[in-house]
C-alpha cells in the first residue's frame, strides 16, 4: 500500500523567484455569475508545453459532467483567462516543466491551469463545494500561492470515496502536491476567517492534465 502511495502522490515545491512573481497576480482575479463565483475568484487557461515553453492555446470554456461534478455539472463555464504576463512567466514555466517532468507527460502536452482565491466569506467557506471528488483527469498538481488570515484548506487525500483521508495537509506557499486523479480522491477544509472583519483568503493553482504516458504502476 505503500508502494502505492510513492506512486500516485508526490510532494515538492516552486522556487522562491517563482513564487515571488506568482502570488501577486492572484489580486486581479475576478468574480464570476457561477454557483461559486462569490467567493472562488478564478482564471482558467489551457496550454500546450512544448519544448520547454508555455504556449496558449485560447481555451476559456470548462466543462465537468454531473458525474464528475455533483455541483455544477454538465455547466459550461467561461472563465477571464490567465493573464498574458503570467503565462509567459519564467514562474509558469517552472510550474509547467515541473508538472510534465513529474507526470512524464508527452512534449506538447495540454495543460489546464486554474488560478483560484477561495475567499474566507461566510463562516465556514467551502474551498470544494462538490466534496470528496475525483476531477476526471490522470495528473493532478495543486499548489499553494499564498494564505491570509484563514484557518483551515487542508487538502484531503483518500485512496477511496467512503474511506477516511490518509493525507491531509495545509499548502504553505510554493508547496505542491501532485495526485493521480485517476487513483484518489481529494478535497479540502472549509476555511475561516481568524479575525472578522478583515479581508481573509486562500490562492491556489490548480493544474491538470489526461494523458497518461508511461505511467507508474503499483
Amino acid at each position: 500500500m505503500l508502494h502505492q502511495r510513492e506512486t500516485t502522490l508526490q510532494l515538492t515545491k516552486l522556487s522562491d523567484a517563482a513564487i515571488a512573481q506568482l502570488a501577486p497576480t492572484f489580486t486581479q482575479l475576478p468574480k464570476t455569475s457561477h454557483a461559486d463565483g462569490k467567493f472562488r475568484l478564478r482564471r482558467y487557461s489551457v496550454v500546450a508545453f512544448k519544448n520547454g515553453e508555455v504556449l496558449d492555446l485560447n481555451k476559456n470554456e470548462f466543462m465537468q459532467t454531473d458525474d464528475i461534478n455533483r455541483f455544477q455539472g454538465n455547466v459550461v463555464r467561461q472563465f477571464e483567462p490567465v493573464e498574458e504576463t503570467t503565462l509567459k512567466s519564467d514562474g509558469m514555466r517552472e510550474m509547467c516543466q515541473l508538472f510534465a517532468t513529474s507526470n512524464n507527460l508527452v512534449n506538447g502536452q495540454e495543460i489546464e491551469i486554474h488560478q483560484i482565491r477561495i475567499a474566507a466569506v461566510y463562516d465556514e467557506t467551502q474551498v470544494a463545494p462538490e466534496g470528496v471528488h475525483q476531477d476526471g483527469f490522470e495528473h493532478i498538481a495543486l499548489i499553494g500561492m499564498g494564505r491570509h488570515n484563514i484557518e483551515g484548506g487542508d487538502i484531503m487525500l483518500y485512496n477511496s470515496f467512503n474511506e477516511a483521508p490518509f493525507f491531509r495537509k495545509v499548502l504553505q506557499s510554493g508547496e505542491v502536491a501532485m495526485l493521480a486523479d485517476n487513483k484518489l480522491w481529494h478535497n479540502a477544509q472549509p476555511i475561516r476567517s481568524v479575525n472578522q472583519g478583515q479581508e481573509g483568503y486562500m490562492d491556489v493553482f490548480v493544474l491538470t492534465a489526461k494523458d497518461a504516458v508511461n505511467e507508474l504502476h503499483s
